[in-house]
């Protein structure tokens, strides 16, 4: 079984967030492992990094707490964090790797952009630059 001991969620308000945090949940009971949820707020490059991004915040609690209820529904203890950055793939790589993530645990919508099935931008950066495993979760067709 996978040595799994600290898993990082991002978590963004999409209608995958639940189910990522659960199956973060799920494997960190069965390895005692620890779920450490993010929120990243992507900040425009005309304002300053440490900008107070008052709204933006409020939202990333709101949602944090939802991953938070989560994990009490799975009696497991979870860390969250609001991050700040330019882009959200580069943060969540450069979280992983600070926080020796063995697992990064994403939540893909199932979204289509010119008629294709659509990743986005954040997904392929994560899988290709991340220090550790990367488990996609991607919601069904016609999910939404």
């Amino acid at each position: 079984m996978l040595e799994t001991k600290k898993i990082l969620v991002p978590v963004n308000g999409n209608t995958t967030d639940g189910r990522t945090v659960s199956l973060a949940c799920q494997m960190a009971r069965r390895t005692k492992g620890h779920v450490y949820a993010i929120y990243v707020i992507e900040v425009r490059r005309n304002l300053p990094l440490d900008a107070d991004l008052i709204d933006e915040r409020a939202q990333a609690d709101s949602i944090l707490d939802a991953a938070e209820r989560i994990a009490d529904e799975w009696d497991q203890e979870i860390e969250t964090e609001i991050l700040q950055a330019r882009d959200i793939g580069t943060a969540i790589v450069e979280e992983a790797s600070e926080s020796q993530a063995d697992l990064i645990v994403l939540g893909v919508p199932y979204q289509k952009m010119f008629g294709e099935f659509d990743l986005g931008k954040t997904v392929p950066y994560v899988m290709k630059n991340a220090p550790c495993e990367v488990w996609i979760c991607r919601e069904r067709m016609g999910a939404r």
